[in-house]
């Protein structure tokens, strides 16, 4: 249930991107290709690896990271184009209003970072965002709400793809009159969620991501 509130959720969220053209269409594919096996892997692995180890090593890491953005939440924007390099993506973003994004990263180590994420998601149990959003900002400098725009399409697909799993495998058919209300909750919620990030800097948007991975990273060394 809760995985198809999330992809109703980023997909509202990603179709109010959409019209803002603030979606990174062309690497978020990429990275999602990568994220949907690294969250197959992560659901696997929650069965070898030691909770109360697992839990130990990523609370501290989700704590650490908390406390990284918290300090440094982006980059400073880029104002000109950056120059092209082997191995790299350059391109230009321009939103609907204008606002003109330069970004510049390696895919190589975009696909590594997305299958982390998508990795560290499932096995958690937590939605992608709160992840992906600082490591497209901080490792990859995407410019801060392109960023946050891009990892709700890539959410979209990674749930997309967990929920019809589910239903292809029958666990869902008990879910879908609980599903719902919370969908219709959830997509009126991205929208004024997106709404409102025209309105919000995004070194707070970071810094309020960096206070949702240390409740995270916190709730899991209570646990060990």
């Amino acid at each position: 249930i809760s995985l198809a509130v999330v992809f109703f959720n980023a997909l509202s969220g990603s179709w109010a991107y959409a019209r803002m053209r603030r979606i990174d269409y062309k690497s978020g594919l990429l990275f999602a290709a990568a994220a949907v096996p690294g969250a197959v892997v992560g659901a696997l692995s929650t069965a070898w690896i030691p909770r109360r180890l697992f839990n130990a090593i990523f609370g501290l890491l989700m704590v650490a990271a908390s406390v990284f953005l918290f300090l440094r939440p982006s980059n400073s924007e880029k104002k000109t184009l950056p120059r092209e390099r082997s191995h790299r993506v350059v391109k230009t973003l321009v939103e609907k209003d204008g606002t003109v994004h330069h970004l510049s990263y390696d895919p190589r180590i975009g696909v590594a970072l997305s299958f982390f994420v998508g990795y560290v998601s499932s096995a958690l149990g937590i939605g992608g965002g709160i992840v992906h959003v600082p490591v497209l900002v901080r490792l990859l400098n995407f410019p801060v709400h392109v960023a946050t725009a891009t990892s709700h399409f890539i959410l979209a697909i990674m749930a997309l793809t967990g929920t019809l799993v589910h239903v292809v495998t029958g666990s869902f058919s008990q879910g879908v009159h609980r599903t719902i209300p919370l969908a219709v909750g959830a997509l009126l919620g991205a929208q004024l969620g997106a709404l409102l990030s025209r309105r919000v800097k995004g070194h707070w948007i970071i810094r309020g991501l960096a206070v949702a991975l240390a409740f995270v990273g916190i709730r899991l060394l209570t646990l060990v």
